[in-house]
């Protein structure tokens, strides 16, 4: 039996068509690439931004504030992203690392250049059993109950209005497809609390999209099957869930080729999906086969997700290798973005241009 979609996720995917159906922008003559030189660089490419705006998606990239002072960093992030999601800044041990002391700093600078600057501000993350400070895992079960409660209110009502979309809840389930069992929020309150974490959002801001974001969902699985039920159950039992964040952090030629049918699934819910973390981990030093390998995998999550009316953005982690995470905790493994260490563009740039100058199937 269809499950019943709550009246704000109905309102959601009614709007798709009309979004959806906006006319392409600059590209649409000419949907290949121009010259790739970094803007930093002097050069006058392409516009991520501007050639996706017509087929209503959004470019983001992860930023760290204190970054936005390195003018090559800023000029990138101005140029290209229309989306724009703090790298950590928004997370519990940072915005509330002793109870009750509240350091928004970092998030209210993000949340300043995004709306001086007409980005969209993703907001990531409530509720995650990493970078936690050690005083939540302490609590007994009532009192991590209202701590928790207590934090998605107080940090969503700050930034109300301003941020439009949340990642409420970020990696509740393990590799195998079973909750999290080391998560603090499972152990000590068990399955419910992904529930109470979703409506405790709603209550503060009913107008932010709300997400579930995860890791390695990207091919049908055991561990995106069991989201997928999750998923499932709360829609049908009406939680205010609108999305869910397919994260994207990937080894180069790893794809699988079920991506688009696992996308379409999770929008056939009524929601809608994001990647929402992408980069595409590569050996290193990169060779040229190495780069053009990476390319082919950024190009296919564009072009997947503009394949998929659902599929609602893409946001890449990080601007530049100079600062990626991906070298420490993948020895061996790096170069995963579209910028260089040097703010040179690379073939992934490339194959992102084309994939966002060909929009969406069957319009143009």
């Amino acid at each position: 039996m269809p499950h019943a979609v709550p009246s704000r996720r109905r309102a959601v995917a009614a709007l798709l068509p009309l979004l959806l159906a906006l006319p392409l922008a600059a590209c649409s003559d000419d949907p290949e690439p121009g010259p790739t030189a970094a803007p930093t660089q002097g050069g006058t490419g392409p516009v991520l931004a501007e050639i996706a705006g017509g087929s209503a998606l959004d470019i983001g990239f992860a930023v760290a504030p204190e970054l936005l002072d390195e003018p090559e960093y800023r000029e990138i992030v101005d140029t290209h992203a229309s989306l724009v999601v703090a790298e950590n800044v928004m997370k519990w041990e940072t915005t509330e690392r002793v109870q009750g002391q509240w350091d928004f700093a970092g998030a209210d600078t993000l949340a300043q250049y995004a709306r001086e600057h007409g980005k969209k501000l993703y907001g990531h993350t409530l509720v995650w059993h990493s970078q936690l400070p050690d005083w939540v895992a302490a609590l007994d079960a009532p009192a991590m109950q209202a701590a928790m409660e207590e934090h998605i209110r107080t940090q969503v009502e700050h930034f109300k209005g301003q941020v439009f979309a949340w990642d409420v809840v970020n990696e509740a389930i393990d590799d195998d497809g079973t909750r999290r069992a080391g998560s603090p929020f499972q152990a000590t309150l068990g399955d419910g609390y992904i529930e109470d974490a979703f409506r405790t959002a709603h209550e503060a801001d009913p107008d932010a999209q709300l997400c579930y974001n995860d890791y390695d969902l990207e091919a049908i699985g055991p561990k995106s099957d069991a989201v997928y039920a999750m998923v499932s159950d709360l829609v049908a039992r009406d939680v205010p869930i609108d999305c869910v964040g397919f994260q994207g952090h990937l080894t180069g030629g790893k794809l699988g080729d079920d991506l688009q049918e696992n996308l379409q699934r999770f929008v056939d819910l009524g929601l809608t999906v994001r990647f929402t973390e992408v980069d595409v981990r590569i050996p290193t030093p990169p060779n040229d086969a190495d780069l053009a390998q990476q390319a082919e995998d950024f190009g296919t999550v564009v072009s997947t997700c503009l394949a998929v009316e659902g599929c609602l953005g893409v946001t890449f982690w990080g601007v530049t290798d100079r600062y990626s995470w991906v070298p420490q905790w993948f020895p061996g493994y790096g170069a995963a973005l579209l910028w260089d260490e040097d703010y040179a563009t690379k073939p992934a740039f490339d194959a992102v241009v084309e994939a966002v100058g060909a929009g969406r199937p069957g319009r143009g």
